[in-house]
């Protein structure tokens, strides 16, 4: 396991320069930060200074060279913007995207893997179709659709929760007030994940019931409950395992519009404002640390793997 792990991380490096290359060059053709320098008072002197300041007077493999060698040494550069550390600037807003991003995963899980197993079990059978009918409309919603269906009747019709921040201004932002402003975002995103993993779970269980030694489990006398929970489930796990996995980044990329919609002060909030102000090394810092997530979920998957099926060999 531990030499799979190591040919794992040792790929991921030129995964992630390709990626960043890829990531940089695709930037650079959006247009220069210096475009956003608009004003009577901005001289083409003061443009020219600034691009000397920031290394946009050289050519684009240079700048990306520049760079590349700066987070090498641990350094991602500071704020076009704000003047701040990219690292510092990351760093202050990931903790409520995680808390967020946390939340939704195992509050869409929790309704999926129930919901996915009655499905299963009662295939066929109009619970069964409205399980699968409520599947494919919670996939179907756009998120910010949604965002703004919550919003209107939560906030504006009733005024039982709040719209946008993760807490109350002027307030020590305790617990209670954490959670009223995390119901509505937590609820849109962990509404897209239950709704495309609850498929995929009815999939997974119905082609396990189909074995032959859950049907000699069933002969034997077990009752369903245990033949489900016990053998049914656990084998099921695998490609659900898979599933989530594949979550993690759209959840993450997900999180992008919710935070916009409900000013969460998360990483999505900043990422929106760097994207529409072309502050480079925040949006560098923030698609690097995407990759990396990326990278580190799917070996985490993997390794799940052989936690949930020993039989598995690397």
């Amino acid at each position: 396991m531990w030499k799979y792990i190591l040919k794992k991380l040792l790929l991921a490096i030129p995964v992630l320069l390709g990626i960043t290359i890829i990531d940089y060059a695709i930037m650079s053709l959006a247009g220069s930060p210096l475009d956003m320098m608009v004003g009577p008072r901005v001289s083409e002197a003061a443009k020219e200074a600034r691009a000397a300041q920031w290394g946009l007077n050289q050519p684009v493999w240079a700048q990306y060279w520049t760079w590349l060698t700066q987070v090498l040494q641990g350094n991602l550069g500071y704020s076009y913007k704000s003047y701040q550390p990219v690292s510092e600037l990351i760093g202050s807003h990931v903790g409520p995207t995680l808390l967020l991003m946390g939340v939704s995963m195992v509050l869409g899980l929790l309704i999926a893997i129930p919901a996915g197993i009655y499905s299963a079990v009662h295939r066929y059978k109009k619970r069964d179709y409205a399980v699968v009918s409520a599947s494919f409309l919670l996939s179907s919603i756009p998120g910010f659709f949604l965002a703004l269906v919550l919003i209107y009747f939560f906030t504006v019709r009733l005024g039982w929760l709040p719209s946008s921040g993760m807490y109350t201004p002027g307030t020590g932002g305790d617990a209670g007030d954490i959670l009223r402003h995390m119901i509505q975002p937590a609820l849109v995103l962990a509404f897209g994940v239950a709704g495309g993993n609850i498929r995929y779970i009815r999939s997974s269980v119905l082609e396990i019931l189909e074995m032959d030694y859950l049907r000699t489990a069933t002969a034997k006398g077990l009752g369903r409950r245990i033949v489900i929970r016990r053998h049914a489930f656990r084998n099921a796990l695998l490609p659900i395992v898979t599933v989530i996995g594949m979550q993690i980044p759209t959840l993450f990329g997900g999180a992008v519009i919710v935070e916009q919609i409900f000013s969460w002060p998360g990483l999505g909030l900043i990422t929106m404002s760097a994207v529409m102000g072309r502050d480079y090394p925040v949006i560098m810092g923030v698609c690097l640390l995407s990759a990396v997530v990326v990278q580190i979920s799917n070996l985490a998957t993997d390794i799940l793997y052989a936690v949930v099926d020993p039989t598995i060999k690397y």
